[in-house]
Order: C-alpha cells, then structure tokens, then sequence
C-alpha cells in the first residue's frame, strides 16, 4: 500500500505550543478529549477545545484536492522543494489514496465555525517499502499522513496540535508507542519542522529513482511525548 505524504504548510517560526505533562501510553486519552463548542475564537495556548474534527466524507474530496493544490503552490513558491508539485504517481492513483483513506474511515476535516482548517489521515499500518518488518509487526504505531493546514490558520500550531490528537487516538484505539511520519525528501524545512517537534530522524529510504517514492524520509516520536493539552483542542464528532 503506498502511504499518502504528509505535509504542514506553516510557518517554520510558529510560537511555542502549551506546556503539557506528557502523557504514557497507558494513559485515558477520553480526558484529554473535552468537548467544547465549535467555531469559538482561537486563542493560543488555551486549554479547551476551539476547532470541530470530524471523519470526512466521499463529498470532502474536492476540499482535500484543493488543499494539496494550495499547499503544493505555498511550497514550490517559499520552500523551494517539488511537493505535490504534480499528483504522485498520477492523478488517478493519487485520487484514489484519498478515496481508500475516507472510505476506511481514517481522514478527518478540521473545522473552525463551518470554515475549513486542515485535514489528517492516521492510520496503525503504513507502506513496507518504507517501514522494516519489526516496526510494523512488533511495534504498536500510529502513521499520519496527508496532514495539510490551511494558510490562514499557519503559525498557531494547529498542525502540531494534530500530531497530538492522532497520538491520542491512537493510544486510545490500539495503545500506539510511537508517532510516524514519512516526510518529502526535498522538504528540508518540513524536516526541521520534525526535529522541532521532539521527532527523532530514523533514516531515509534510498529509491532507485527519486520519482519511485519521493517522501522516503522518516521520523518518529514516542507518544509519552503528546501534548495533552493541545490534543484537548479538537471537539470530535464522531460518524456513525
């Protein structure tokens, strides 16, 4: 299975997320998941939910699409790298990546009062291209993927805030030890933006050509290391 990309079109210099005791991965992750009314204004570092996160839909697919679109104009313009420059492999292939993760029920939207924000896709198995037999087998993880911020909700750690609230989900679901990401190749910055965030860099993975698979480099973080407080900040509705 190819793993979608995952991508955080923010600003490198985004202000310094809540302090928060982490969290073991034993720990209930019900109480760090407080509700709170949709659409209330953003303040950062509070320590209640501001944003609405719900699964998303066949009809979420032109959103999502628009998006990658936005994001990929962002990076090719201020980051100098060919994210998403062009669908990978193809656009057929690469449309139906998002189908398989909506129709799994593992992409969620992210809404600020009925305004899109972002939107993930997390999952507890990832590409054995990219991952050896021992971590996808004998360690309990949960990959994020296709993670894109909209521009106007840049340098307010939303997209850090994400990364948390999948850590979460998935302690909660299936006890995960670890959050993963495979990142673009030629996004340096997103690369500092992991080692920002307490990722640790594991390695990348070489490709005979770079167009094979071009987000080959991988990164984790245990999840005693979420932020509990950020990911508090999501009011789930959940689909029935």
């Amino acid at each position: 299975m190819v793993a979608g990309v995952l991508t955080l079109p923010m600003r490198s210099s985004a202000g310094p997320r809540s302090p928060s005791a982490s969290i073991s991965p034993g720990a209930r992750a019900g109480s760090f998941l407080r509700a709170a009314g949709a659409g209330q204004p953003h303040h950062p570092g509070a320590m209640t939910p501001t944003y609405r996160i719900r699964l998303a839909t066949a009809g979420d697919m032109p959103a999502i699409i628009g998006l990658i679109d936005s994001a990929a104009g962002w990076l090719q313009t201020h980051k100098n790298t060919n994210q998403w420059a062009e669908p990978w492999p193809d656009e057929k292939t690469r449309d139906g990546r998002i189908t398989r993760g909506i129709a799994r029920r593992e992409t969620w939207m992210v809404e600020d009062g009925g305004a899109l924000a972002g939107t993930l896709t997390y999952r507890n198995r990832a590409n054995p291209d990219l991952w050896t037999d021992k971590e996808l087998n004998e360690q309990r993880a949960v990959y994020v993927s296709r993670l894109i911020v909209d521009r106007a909700y840049a340098g307010q750690g939303l997209g850090a805030a994400l990364i948390d609230w999948a850590g979460m989900r998935g302690i909660r679901e299936w006890q995960a030890d670890w959050i993963r990401v495979d990142v673009w190749t030629t996004n340096a910055g997103l690369h500092n933006y992991y080692k920002g965030q307490h990722f640790e860099y594991l390695r990348t993975v070489e490709f005979e050509h770079e167009w094979a698979y071009p987000s080959a480099v991988l990164f984790q973080k245990p999840t005693t290391a979420v932020n509990g407080a950020a990911a508090a900040r999501f009011e789930v509705a959940e689909r029935k």
